[in-house]
């Protein structure tokens, strides 16, 4: 079984092959949305885009993004500079050991944020 570790929860938890990375963050208790977003969220649908999250180790062992993942992460600010890592935690299945680092910060500073 699949080892999800929350690096800034500092938690681990096993899950089933294929399992959803937001439901399973959700049911152990770990907070994937920051501020109002606790209550106002698309629950799932990546329309809203707070529930990403930054593979920190084992992207490799993530489901490839899907059109809705790449449309609603190819809009966010938070996105530039972590275009490799960054994920939505509802649109990503866990196929392996992986290390998750949830509620990431937008890079307004980054090398790749005027580019």
């Amino acid at each position: 079984m699949p080892t999800i570790t929350f690096a800034t929860e500092k938690k681990e938890i096993q899950v089933p092959e294929g399992a959803n990375l937001r439901k399973e963050a959700l049911a152990a208790g770990v907070a994937l949305y920051p501020g109002v977003h606790k209550v106002l969220n698309c629950h799932g649908m990546a329309s809203c885009g707070s529930c990403r999250v930054l593979i920190t180790k084992g992207m490799e062992n993530t489901s490839p993004r899907g059109f809705l993942e790449k449309a609603r992460l190819g809009v966010s600010m938070a996105y530039i500079g972590n275009e490799e890592t960054m994920r939505l935690a509802c649109q990503t299945r866990v196929n392996g050991d992986i290390t998750v680092a949830t509620c990431p910060p937008a890079n307004l500073y980054g090398e790749n944020f005027f580019s």
